[in-house]
């Protein structure tokens, strides 16, 4: 992207999204690790939205007391550090625009900046005094503007046990700033800076809780934090031509800090995810902006697990989608050689198979019951049903082909009557046999060999009858003998085509159930394996946010903390269970699919067994000895 672009428009006060910037974000395959700034108007934001573009223009700096930044602007570029991943950079209206007098729109554009982001940038200038805290009062607003789960009620949201799983790193910059970074004399870091800003007085009166709460919100909102302090970049004079400025003109220790900001973006800002440890591409992140748009014009509070729902189902569906692309593409080669036999194009298939599985794993997520998992299933298994029968058809023409070029002799025979006189039946015989010898001979028929063969056979039956019955050298006895063989011959044939098709079942079967297998053995390691990371990183932040209590002295509020550490815990244990429970209702449905199909195997083979014991009986009867063979 050459330059920034509208994301979210702000119109009078109403949201929507921009189309082109939506369609950007939709062919945008890449993940994303998103930077979102906010602040007062004013304060330089977009200054240091271009420096992580490194670039010297690109968002509006503006030199006037006008807020330049409507809405909420988007820049994609390569990320510097980061193989295959697209860094989105946004750019937020200035908060506490007087020419605006809607804190309302406000709270909704701050509201998107967390939803959205990986990192969020707050700007200020000055100090981080009790009025830069306040100022930054959308926080405090958060348990009204969004929800994270829909079925948890008000009172466990205002909690932020919740909250703090899904939202941002936080990082603070302060702008134009003139102190010493010192306490009691101590020099210390921009970091303890910060921390020592957020410390809270300990009291119970309504003035100490008016001061603790939004330090509180941040603290519980954003466990992870970061500052940096920013020198005045130039002379007041010079300050409306800073874009046009060369970075030598700026003063030495704001490019130090700016450089300093931008190597920590670029190496700690995380891939943006959602519940569940999943990370977002373009494609979904442009999604989720839709949705949460969407449901702010409609006047709703927009909530996490149903934006990450909605997205999922579309995800899910474009996996399937491009899980069967990846199997069709893959089954290409081996149709080109159609017809071949059932163990290669079985191989073909579980190597597609797998491969349209990678394709589908590497995009689904949040498939709780296995929905779309199971759809690829079918839609592979749709296709293999239209493979099967395109590779039938081959096979059965290329058998017909071949019978019919072998037999087209022995026809002008049986026309001409050569097989019609005194001992013609042997020599018919004799041809009969050569005829299955050399179509046996023949390699790469098909899956339909012995089928087609068969029904050759049965069509030749009548023929074969009627030059037995003609014979005159032959006793009734021998004719009765040679007729039970006849029919012996077409049964083990038929029995033989019976053994290719349950071949081709058994195959099936056993490929069914192989796939399976891995899927649900992938799908398990793999939402597994996220939502650990998930876990482990809140539950880290959390001990630390405890550990810092403790340390200073906060013993009420560690205990608070570690309550929410114990139902963070607790809560993951039910989630863990739930998957579980999903998780064994798909081995137990896939369980019942294989017993299924089980079952059709065992009625095909008693099938065939019935239909194959009582020739044989017959024909050992009437003839003791081995019977010729008339295949």
């Amino acid at each position: 992207m050459d330059s920034p672009m509208c994301l979210v428009k702000n119109a009078d006060g109403e949201l929507c999204v921009e189309p082109e910037a939506i369609d950007y974000l939709m062919g945008l395959k890449q993940r994303v690790v998103v930077v979102a700034v906010v602040g007062l108007y004013r304060t330089g934001k977009s200054y240091l939205m271009n420096k992580l573009a490194q670039k010297k223009s690109g968002f509006a700096l503006g030199a006037t007391i006008q807020s330049k930044t409507k809405g909420i602007w988007m820049w994609c570029v390569p990320h510097p550090e980061k193989t295959d991943h697209t860094l989105v950079l946004l750019d937020t209206e200035g908060l506490g625009d007087v020419e605006k007098g809607d804190s309302k729109n406000d709270a909704w554009i701050f509201s998107l900046a967390i939803l959205l982001s990986s990192t969020l940038v707050y700007n200020s200038q000055g100090t981080i005094n009790n009025d830069a805290v306040e100022k930054l009062q959308y926080v405090n607003e958060l348990t009204e503007m969004i929800k994270v789960k829909s079925s948890t009620d008000d009172k466990e949201e205002g909690e932020g046990t919740q909250f703090m799983q899904f939202f941002p790193n936080f990082v603070w910059t302060v702008r134009d700033f003139t102190l010493q970074l010192e306490i009691d004399g101590r020099e210390i870091t921009p970091d303890q800076y910060l921390e020592n800003s957020l410390q809270l007085k300990k009291g119970t009166s309504k003035k100490i809780n008016d001061y603790n709460f939004p330090r509180e919100c941040i603290r519980n909102f954003f466990p992870s934090r970061k500052c940096f302090v920013f020198p005045s970049p130039t002379t007041p004079d010079n300050m409306q031509r800073l874009d046009s400025m060369d970075e030598a003109e700026l003063s030495e220790r704001f490019r130090e800090v700016a450089d300093t900001f931008c190597r920590f973006i670029f190496q700690e800002s995380r891939t943006k995810t959602v519940i569940g440890g999943h990370t977002l591409t373009g494609e979904m992140l442009g999604h989720l902006v839709t949705t949460y748009v969407e449901t702010i014009a409609k006047g709703n509070v927009p909530c996490l697990e149903n934006a990450v729902l909605a997205m999922a189902k579309i995800e899910n569906q474009a996996a399937v989608d491009e899980g069967l692309a990846v199997y069709q593409e893959g089954m290409e080669d081996v149709k080109a050689l159609f017809p071949v036999d059932i163990n290669q194009l079985s191989e073909n298939q579980l190597c597609s198979e797998a491969q349209a599985r990678q394709a589908f794993m590497k995009r689904s997520f949040k498939d709780e019951n296995g929905e779309f998992l199971k759809a690829l299933a079918e839609a592979i298994g749709n296709h293999n049903v239209n493979l099967f029968k395109q590779n039938k058809d081959a096979s059965e023409k290329k058998c017909k082909a071949l019978l019919e070029n072998l037999s087209a002799l022995m026809d002008q025979w049986v026309k001409k009557g050569t097989y019609t006189t005194p001992g013609g039946y042997e020599l018919y015989c004799n041809h009969h046999d050569n005829i299955v010898a050399q179509y046996r001979a023949e390699p790469n028929k098909g899956v339909r060999a012995e089928e087609v063969l068969e029904q050759f056979l049965k069509g030749k039956s009548a023929e074969s009858n009627s030059i037995l019955q003609a014979d005159k050298k032959m006793t009734e006895k021998e004719k009765e003998i040679q007729a039970e063989k006849m029919k012996t011959a077409e049964l083990e044939h038929e029995k033989a085509a019976f053994k290719e098709q349950q071949a081709e079942m058994e195959r099936t079967i056993e490929n069914n159930r192989i796939r399976q297998e891995k899927y649900l053995k992938e799908k398990m390691e793999k939402e597994k394996k996220q939502e650990q990371q998930e876990f482990n990183r809140t539950l880290d932040r959390r001990m630390q946010e405890q550990k810092d209590l403790l340390e200073k002295g906060h013993k009420e509020k560690a205990e608070l903390m570690r309550q929410e550490i114990l139902e963070i815990k607790k809560n993951n244990q039910l989630e863990r269970e739930a998957n579980a429970q999903n998780q064994k209702a798909l081995q137990e449905l896939f369980k019942q699919q294989a017993e299924g199909q089980s079952r059709e195997r065992e009625m095909f083979m008693r099938d065939l067994n019935n239909r194959s014991q009582a020739p044989a009986q017959v024909v050992e009867r009437l003839v003791p000895q081995q019977p010729c063979i008339l295949m």
